[in-house]
């Protein structure tokens, strides 16, 4: 099934649908800038290889630095990025962003930066970010971040799988991670720290002014003759997939995968050229996931964005406060985000008074009514209940201006997405991987569908192998936002890769008739229990936790067992500096234990005290998963209360929010192996 794209259509009269008509595409493209190569895949980071272009999408290729001539030509005189010093929103231009970036690729070639070796990034977003990953690419280097959250273990891999030759942190706290393991860094030249007053003097290490100043006699025209000799079938770009068993792979990106999906992806969620009407959005998940450097930087440059950057501590609370001050057009966040938006907008109406709850309960549920509908015609009251009382309520979060609200990186519950209906935001669903650049697959104003994850992203094609007696199979990909493989990890690429070239991405789901996506769960996360039923455990989850607004985290546990168990968290306040989750039971916890007549206010006081309320109203809960369920297999027989919610810092949730299933069994291997029951439940 191949998606046309509307470049595609205008530029051979095709519609994308393939044909008989055969072109020699290399042809047609001779004097397009691309590196001989003769294969789709590669390991090696100086390799190029053969793009997936036919006759559903001939637009040439570029490279980045021509993507951002391009728009710098198109915007250069309109606002690029905003940055918060001393309490002020300083702005630059898009002709002032390509200057800074140019300035930095002139430092990194003077500091050594060496053809296809790494500039690795490490700390929270910013200007300084966005400068560094462009001029490395621009100085000829491969650009990857690295998760502020990583430990100097996990720093040191990527560091040294990349082959940096620079790396660029944020401040002293990552600055003393790259100390820790600097000898262990054969191909490291340089540290610069972006933010923040150099605490010591080191060899080798630069604040940012000092690096910045650096590449000024390197000639102009050292700089011009390497990014002519870019071409768009090559590296520019890995991203490190977060390793829940064994090192995170690296998946190389080509310029062409940067350029292309950045121009194509966005077209689904309908944003809109700066010259037409400029986006605004806060950038604040982490750059070194595909998802956010998609939305944040690539994007950006493409269509003209203006970038604002958020407070190191956003998600500990301040993002809410930029989002009042900024008003973007446009708001991605993973599903964990809006489920914590969610979650202090219910504890916010249970501390209204009788009436204004009353109002706002009654709001939302004709919004969500309204919004189920799909109908384009509103009804009046509606209009009525948006007005009075929804409008304010976005108005709250910092949502008042904004017209496209995106969710990524992990599927999100229904619970979520029906919530947010009834503040008449619809979440449009992006499904993708590292490996396709980001989205495949698109929900937006013309592509929306509950539960569905919208449709192909235009001028990608799909496939499902192994197809079930129900429509059921895996998802594959092809098209030009297809990685080229993981460095240095053949037997991985080829694990991905199947021999024409379709990326599997190890997910199952279905296609309806209208070509919308519904995942159904992840190959490698399908439970088989010893007597051989295939058990998708996320539906399961997703249910429970709708059922029981007490519980945060629910992981289903059957592989190769008689019956089925489940780890479950309570929903508890989180310490706002180290973002560990604390005793301390949520607002919507306690009054989920009042309305049950329990005086429970800390996890210990259920767990410790076997609360007899609490525990009958959990086993009813299940009951009534259980009383849904397809078979006796997919019936939870026992299930037990761990002590502490999962966490990024505690290990169970990686850097986007997304279970990480192996660690949890791991870490919570003897309290799975103990006797499970409502009656005595375990407890860690």
């Amino acid at each position: 099934v191949c998606s046309p794209c509307f470049l595609c259509v205008f530029q051979c009269g095709s519609s994308g649908v393939h044909g008989t008509r055969k072109k020699n595409i290399e042809e047609e493209f001779a004097s397009s800038p691309l590196a001989p190569a003769d294969s789709l895949w590669t390991t090696d980071a100086t390799s190029s290889v053969r793009l997936r272009m036919e006759e559903g999408c001939l637009d040439e290729p570029i490279t980045v630095h021509q993507m951002f001539k391009a728009s710098v030509e198109k915007y250069g005189h309109m606002h690029a990025l905003a940055s918060k010093k001393n309490k002020k929103w300083e702005k630059i231009t898009f002709i002032e962003y390509y200057q800074f970036c140019w300035t930095a690729a002139r430092s990194f070639i003077k500091l050594g930066l060496e053809r296809f070796h790494g500039v690795a990034i490490l700390g929270f977003n910013s200007a300084e970010w966005f400068f560094s990953a462009v001029g490395a690419i621009m100085a000829g280097g491969i650009m990857t971040g690295i998760y502020a959250t990583n430990s100097p273990e996990a720093c040191q891999y990527v560091a040294n799988d990349s082959k940096a030759n620079i790396i660029v942190v944020e401040n002293q706290k990552q600055l003393d991670k790259i100390l820790q393991i600097r000898e262990r860094l054969p191909h490291l030249k340089a540290i610069v720290q972006y933010s923040g007053q150099l605490q010591q003097k080191i060899s080798n290490l630069y604040s940012w002014e000092e690096f910045m100043d650096l590449g000024l006699d390197i000639p102009e025209k050292q700089l011009e003759d390497i990014i002519s000799s870019q071409r768009a079938n090559q590296c520019c770009v890995l991203i490190y997939t977060s390793g829940t068993t064994g090192n995170p792979k690296g998946v190389m990106l080509s310029h062409d995968n940067i350029t292309w999906t950045a121009s194509h992806a966005s077209m689904v969620g309908e944003v809109q050229p700066a010259d037409t009407k400029q986006e605004s959005l806060v950038s604040y998940l982490p750059l070194s996931h595909i998802a956010a450097q998609i939305y944040d930087l690539w994007t950006g440059i493409m269509f003209g964005e203006l970038v604002y950057f958020a407070q190191p501590d956003a998600l500990k609370g301040s993002l809410v406060n930029t989002l009042r001050e900024v008003c973007p057009t446009s708001h991605m966040g993973v599903p964990r985000v809006w489920e914590k938006m969610m979650e202090k907008i219910k504890q916010g109406i249970s501390q209204c008074g009788y009436v204004k709850k009353k109002l706002m309960t009654w709001a939302m549920s004709v919004s969500l009514e309204a919004n189920q509908n799909l109908s384009t015609n509103k009804p009046f009251l509606f209009s009525l209940a948006d007005s009075l009382v929804l409008q304010r309520l976005r108005a709250e979060l910092g949502l008042s201006c904004c017209q496209k609200f995106f969710s990524g990186a992990a599927p999100i519950g229904s619970e979520t997405v029906q919530f947010f209906l009834g503040l008449n935001i619809r979440l449009y669903e992006a499904y993708g991987m590292s490996e396709s650049t980001g989205p495949h697959f698109m929900s937006g104003p013309k592509a929306y569908k509950l539960p569905s994850c919208g449709k192909v992203v235009p001028g990608c094609r799909y496939k499902m192998a192994n197809v079930d007696s129900e429509g059921t199979g895996e998802i594959c990909f092809w098209g030009r936002n297809i990685f080229m493989g993981f460095l240095n990890m053949e037997d991985k690429t080829r694990e991905a890769l199947d021999e024409d070239g379709w990326l599997h991405s190890g997910d199952l789901g279905k296609i309806d008739e209208e070509g919308f996506l519904y995942i159904t769960g992840r190959m490698k996360e399908l439970i088989i229990t010893a007597g051989g039923e295939n058990v998708p455990p996320v539906p399961i989850e997703e249910a429970v936790k709708k059922e029981l607004p007490i519980i945060s985290n629910a992981m289903l546990i059957g592989d190769k067992r008689k019956f089925l168990s489940m780890l479950l968290t309570l929903k508890c306040c989180v310490d706002t500096e180290t973002m560990e989750p604390t005793e301390e039971l949520s607002v919507e916890a306690v009054d989920f234990c009042r309305q049950l007549g329990s005086q429970a206010t800390k996890v210990s006081d259920i767990i410790e005290r076997k609360d007899k309320e609490v525990y009958q109203a959990i086993q009813e809960g299940i009951n009534r998963v259980n009383s849904a369920a397809t078979s006796h297999a997919q019936r939870i027989q026992k299930w037990t209360i761990v002590r502490k919610d999962f966490s990024v810092s505690g290990g169970e949730l990686g850097p986007t929010m997304k279970l990480h299933r192996p660690v949890v069994l791991q870490m919570y291997h003897k309290v799975i192996e103990s006797p499970m029951t409502p009656e005595s439940s375990a407890s860690h």
